[in-house]
């Protein structure tokens, strides 16, 4: 069984949460119980999955300097939902450092990971903060 892009992307976006929460946690263990949740089916990790979490996880603080100029005055980093904050790390980095992902598709997934992770207040804001970033050619 070989997983979509989008899939990838909702278990990259569950393993680096799960990372957020706990740091120390084992990277491939991780990928192993989010790939195999029944220990039955025979599931390869996906390099594309591997290349979301290791490039997010090693480009945190570049990251986050791309994304803070498109938060107003009034909102900083450490006060985002972590899971608004962790797609955006997804999408820039796909915007970023992807180089066959197009902006539109980045931005559309990143919609998508809102949708199932998050809520209508959060699509907007991801969706607002993308367009601007993508408009600006920030990344």
């Amino acid at each position: 069984m070989s997983l979509t892009r989008h899939e990838i992307r909702e278990k990259a976006f569950q393993a680096l949460f799960a990372l957020n929460a706990n740091p120390e946690a084992d990277e491939n263990q991780l990928f192993e119980q989010l790939l195999n949740p029944d220990e039955n089916a025979e599931v390869e990790l996906p390099a594309y999955l591997s290349t979301l979490v290791t490039g997010v996880r090693e480009h945190q603080s570049e990251l986050d300097a791309l994304i803070q100029p498109y938060l107003s005055r009034t909102w900083s980093l450490d006060r985002l939902a972590k899971a608004d904050l962790i797609i955006l790390r997804i999408a820039f980095f796909e915007l970023k450092f992807v180089d066959d992902v197009p902006a539109k598709v980045a931005v559309n997934e990143a919609i998508e990971l809102t949708k199932a992770f998050s809520d209508d207040r959060s699509r907007k804001f991801v969706s607002g903060v993308l367009g601007k970033a993508v408009k600006d050619q920030t990344v």
